[in-house]
């Protein structure tokens, strides 16, 4: 069988590391094509992918990921099996349109948003991805949605607590840790307009059976955890509660993100002045601004931040249930160095989480591991094949359960 050359959508940090572990793994896919709205974003990439030695076939495109005739004629034309999605979640739907109609597998790494709407009401993939279920199994391709690390590492990590571990869960307490530093006054680990967006509106959580709604640091606990020790962490609205939920109804589903006093302080600023505002508005001179947009601009660009990042990230699930009727809990976790990052593809580790995940799930499917011809979240298909092949990539993950602090 050929292999399935893959289409990388996206040329920011995240987008970076994807490519080059797809490189990596050169041996599991045909040519690699990398496509962004500013094509010299993408040849950039394809550089660092040449001073790397890299030397399979790879190419860069200007792409309108926004318009679907685009990104359907850019698949066709490069003849993409797998088409691997890390621009920004505007256009998730745009991007999965052009898979169902070119008939290419579709992998991404965050729920859609609409650029004018901030926290609809949940559950946020039910308002755009999962209407297309239909249309993806009828054009008999895969979509794997949210196979980042969280979502996508945390969703595996819950689906290996009921295979291996419990025949109930009750609760799911995911855990984002980043004990890091990057040296600068202020910056984002990622897309700054994305993550501000994740912080400015309604807090959603899974518990008792519906859906709690809270303020952004309304509500915080210290966590001790392994390697970072002792951190603040937040109850904060994200991707992953949303199709946990689904498939754990009746457990308790939260999503904890740590943030320091220096973070929370420059946020509170920002949101009071109405700096963090999608909303356009009109300046003095007439000009219309969206004031979210120039914060951004004026913020380092997160792919900055790898030369100096030192410190280490914590992202895990503590799952609480029960088999046979006896109760348990299971720490599954993974621990990244952002030095090593660096030296391994040129990022800093928060972006290296998030783009290792959607490579090991393109290789999943081009082997078909995971090519399971529909729409799919992570924690609907086999959690073992995905950690293992993450830990053999840079990734690896550990438990924290009856027999101590081990891998899985």
């Amino acid at each position: 069988m050929p292999k399935k050359n893959v289409l990388i959508i996206g040329a920011g940090g995240v987008a970076h590391v994807v490519a080059h572990k797809a490189a990596q793994w050169a041996a599991e896919f045909g040519d690699l094509h990398i496509a962004n709205r500013t094509r010299s974003k993408a040849d950039a990439i394809v550089q660092t992918l040449r001073d790397k030695g890299h030397d399979m076939p790879f190419a860069s495109h200007a792409l309108d990921a926004m318009n679907p005739d685009e990104v359907e004629a850019l698949i066709r034309k490069v003849d993409a099996g797998i088409v691997i999605n890390v621009g920004t979640a505007f256009i998730n739907m745009t991007v999965l349109e052009g898979c169902i109609r070119a008939g290419a597998a579709y992998i991404d790494t965050a729920i859609h948003e609409d650029p004018a709407k901030i926290c609809e009401t949940p559950p946020w993939y039910g308002n755009y991805e999962w209407k297309r279920r239909e249309d993806v199994e009828r054009a008999g391709i895969t979509a794997i949605l949210g196979a980042g690390f969280d979502p996508g590492v945390v969703n595996a990590y819950a689906r290996l607590a009921e295979d291996e571990y419990f025949d109930r869960i009750d609760g799911i307490d995911i855990v984002d840790i980043n004990a890091g530093s990057h040296g600068r006054y202020f910056a984002t680990n990622f897309d700054p307009e994305i993550n501000f967006r994740e912080f400015t509106g309604t807090v959603y959580s899974w518990q008792g059976g519906e859906w709690r709604e809270n303020r952004m640091f309304e509500v915080g606990r210290e966590w001790d955890l392994p390697v970072v020790g002792k951190q603040k962490a937040y109850l904060s609205g994200h991707d992953e509660v949303h199709s946990l939920s689904v498939r754990y109804k009746d457990a308790d589903v939260r999503f904890w993100m740590g943030f320091g006093d220096h973070y929370i302080n420059v946020f509170t600023v920002l949101q009071n002045l109405g700096l963090l505002s999608e909303q356009p508005v009109r300046t003095a001179e007439g000009q219309e601004v969206v004031p979210l947009k120039v914060v951004k601009a004026v913020l380092p660009d997160p792919a900055s931040l790898a030369p100096d990042y030192t410190g280490k990230t914590c992202i895990g699930d503590l799952v609480k249930g029960s088999l046979d009727g006896k109760a348990g809990e299971v720490f599954l976790y993974n621990v990244a160095d952002h030095r090593e990052a660096f030296e391994d593809v040129g990022s800093q580790g928060i972006s290296y989480t998030a783009g290792v995940p959607p490579v090991a799930a393109a290789i999943l499917v081009a082997r078909g591991t995971w090519d399971v011809r529909k729409m799919a979240n992570v924690e609907d298909l086999p959690a073992r094949p995905f950690l293992e092949l993450l830990g053999d990539m840079g990734l690896p993950t550990r438990a924290i359960d009856a027999d101590g602090d081990h891998p899985i």
